[in-house]
């Protein structure tokens, strides 16, 4: 996924022509006042927390405490979401959203740099957001909070709603990964497809020089694939541009350099990916003891909707619900904001909460 971003993003970032930076500002402006919040019972705190040895960045917002909680599980890895704050603002009318920068990522990574950030492996991550779930629950006094993940962030995900049901009222997976322990190839091979229909030789010829075990690949081939997977599929690539990209550069809270950090924290956590690539949903278990809820984009390349549904039909859970988000590739939370917060209003929160949306 790095790689596709900084194909886009690069030009942007080293050398913006003056106006662009106007029109830069111009937007920021703008989606700063859209972020400002003024109900006597909202919440909008942001700042270090010490976290697993280390100061790590939550951002706690929303616009009634009383609403359900939601923990966000972001993806890359190391890709924060504070930068779909905007586009998302919506979602804090009916949930208290916390994002929160893992380690090796957004302002966490930034702070310190790759020296300060410690051991770097899943099983940190997996005590990390525990800690961070303790964090929220003393803050906001909720009992339980809702776990929603997204992209790599569901392979935590998945970990900490199946360990924890105690601590988690549901979890929501949206951009699912499914890993099955290499067995899930179908996005490898339809990538072959397409290069092979646009008659991509070269790329083609690397694809399948790689192969379609991910074990046996290099980091730098992990983001290889990622990127063609992205850029050969229209609607995957115009979501890059449109949404991931415009995000980052019209983004309210991060300077030119704090973009620079955002990228370096996702090249310095890409071997994450690599440690998850032997991960068996399966095996680690489908049994899970809070609802179970799905959401994926309807024309996602990246993570397929084919095998999250058939992780989905498997899980046993005491209740589940899965389903499409229209005209969506991957990053189809951010993409449709309006259809996640409906299936979010209409499917998660009356099972949540046990109260029914009116009005």
């Amino acid at each position: 996924m790095l790689g596709v971003i900084a194909t886009a993003s690069a030009t942007v970032l080293a050398a913006p022509a003056v106006g662009l930076l106007g029109y830069r500002q111009l937007k920021r402006t703008t989606n700063a006042e859209r972020l400002r919040s003024t109900t006597p019972n909202g919440i909008d705190e942001s700042g270090f927390v010490r976290i697993g040895g280390i100061d790590q960045w939550i951002s706690i917002r929303g616009e009634d405490r009383d609403n359900p909680v939601i923990l966000e599980i972001l993806g890359g890895p190391g890709a924060s979401n504070l930068v779909f704050i905007p586009r998302t603002r919506a979602w804090e009318r009916h949930f208290t959203i916390v994002r929160w920068d893992m380690r090796g990522a957004g302002f966490t990574f930034a702070a310190t740099g790759p020296a300060g950030q410690g051991e770097m492996s899943l099983d940190r991550l997996h005590d990390d957001a525990l800690e961070v779930t303790e964090h929220v629950r003393n803050r906001l006094g909720a009992a339980k909070v809702l776990l929603v993940a997204n992209s790599f962030g569901t392979v935590l995900g998945l970990r900490l709603a199946r360990n924890h049901p105690e601590l988690y009222s549901a979890y929501v997976g949206t951009d699912q990964n499914v890993v099955a322990g290499g067995r899930e190839r179908s996005a490898y091979h339809a990538l072959v497809a397409r290069l092979r229909q646009a008659d991509k030789k070269k790329q083609l010829a690397a694809v399948l020089a790689m192969g379609a075990d991910k074990s046996a690949w290099s980091v730098e081939q992990q983001s290889q694939y990622n990127k063609l997977v992205l850029t050969t599929d229209p609607l995957s690539y115009d979501t890059m541009k449109t949404v991931v990209i415009r995000s980052l550069w019209f983004s309210p809270l991060h300077t030119l350099r704090g973009l620079r950090a955002y990228l370096k924290a996702m090249n310095f956590s890409e071997s994450l990916a690599h440690e998850a690539v032997s991960i068996d949903e399966w095996a680690e278990g489908t049994t899970f003891r809070l609802p179970f809820f799905v959401f994926q984009g309807d024309g996602d390349v990246l993570t397929p909707p084919e095998p999250a549904r058939r992780l989905f039909d498997d899980v046993t859970a005491p209740v589940k619900d899965f389903a499409l988000i229209r005209n969506a590739s991957h990053f189809a939370s951010f993409r449709h904001p309006d259809q996640f917060l409906d299936l979010m209003l209409t499917k998660v929160r009356p099972t949540v909460t046990g109260t029914p949306i009116t009005g």
